[in-house]
């Protein structure tokens, strides 16, 4: 894993109005093995970690939208999703332009993205991981943690979000582990790739079946995306 300290000059935004709250730790997760995520970041404010991140190209790193405002320290420019919903998290993305290139090894990688729109099959074996906070009101992990999630249906996610869910921009995990708070941003991965930004979940319980971790579906917004990467200069 690598850490790039950013260092966020607002505060996050204030939790969501309806029964959710943002920057969803992992919870019954284990502790990732020394650089087997070497595309995750820390986002960081006076030393402390805010969000996560990723890495997807030796320029850009990719985050939620809600994590934060201006961003400076290793970060040229900021783009939030021009759409990006305080109040309901729709496109909740965000892309990180760093102030230089970031030179790969066998410690620092970025994660490939998907080519194409799609949904991932649901019960799909994937994982999450963080720094996040290890319980709903514990502390936030000093060390990278990690866990397995499996997809859900639609059906089941439009059902526990009601009208907060968007099945186009959106998916849910469900599993023994899973995220909590201090994770936003954060990947989604199955496979070799980052399917989906780590963006909201439920106010009283981390890793609830009844308020599944909603994720950013990165495939929903890869025209924009390549069009942030491609003309920020």
């Amino acid at each position: 894993m690598t850490i790039i300290s950013l260092l966020l000059l607002t505060s996050l935004l204030p939790h969501l109005t309806f029964t959710a709250h943002v920057n969803v730790g992992i919870v019954n997760g284990t502790e990732a093995k020394p650089h087997s995520r070497p595309y995750m970041v820390s986002l960081q404010r006076s030393h402390r970690h805010i969000c996560g991140g990723f890495l997807i190209s030796d320029r850009f790193v990719m985050t939620a939208a809600h994590c934060r405002k201006k961003v400076r320290i290793g970060v040229e420019s900021y783009h939030k999703h021009p759409d990006y919903n305080i109040h309901t998290f729709q496109n909740d993305i965000m892309l990180l332009r760093l102030e230089k290139e970031v030179e790969q090894n066998e410690i620092v990688k970025m994660i490939s993205i998907p080519t194409q729109e799609g949904d991932i099959k649901p019960d799909s074996v994937c994982s999450v991981a963080g720094w996040g906070k290890l319980s709903l009101k514990g502390k936030k992990s000093k060390r990278l943690m990690e866990a397995d999630v499996k997809i859900m249906n639609n059906t089941e996610r439009e059902n526990r979000w009601k009208k907060n869910y968007s099945a186009s921009q959106m998916m849910c995990v469900y599993g023994h582990g899973g995220s909590c708070s201090g994770d936003s941003g954060g990947p989604l991965v199955c496979g070799d790739t980052a399917v989906g930004v780590t963006s909201f979940g439920g106010r009283n319980a981390c890793n609830s079946r009844e308020r599944p971790e909603v994720y950013t579906k990165i495939s929903a917004y890869l025209p924009w995306i390549h069009s942030i990467i491609a003309n920020v200069k």
